[in-house]
This record gives structure tokens, sequence and C-alpha cells, in this order.
């Protein structure tokens, strides 16, 4: 029972990370693209939304 415990903090620390980068790859993709600061928080809270859209548009 410890070992699924474990597997499920590793499992949460994971996607916690890879929506932390998300959010920070896509402002900064969105502040060179557009050069606006609420663009990017909007960008940002869109995550990997927004990363995937701007790759396949761009």
């Amino acid at each position: 029972m410890s070992c699924e415990k474990h597997e499920g903090n590793i499992v949460k620390s994971t996607v916690k990370k890879g929506i932390s980068f998300g959010s920070c790859l896509a402002i900064v993709i969105s502040y060179t693209a557009w050069e606006s600061i609420p663009w990017a928080i909007l960008h940002g809270l869109m995550s990997w939304v927004y990363v995937l859209y701007y790759w396949v548009k761009f």
C-alpha cells in the first residue's frame, strides 16, 4: 500500500511541474509574439493549450 502512495506522489509532482513549465513556456511565447503583458497572463493561464495552438498555427 505504501508503494501505491509513493507512486501517487510521483505522479502529482510530475503533473505539477508539467503545468508550471507549460505556463512559463506559454508566457514566454506569448510575450515574444505579442509584446503584451495582459495577453501573456491570459496565455499563461491557458498553459499547454496555447503552446499547442501556437505550434500548430505558426
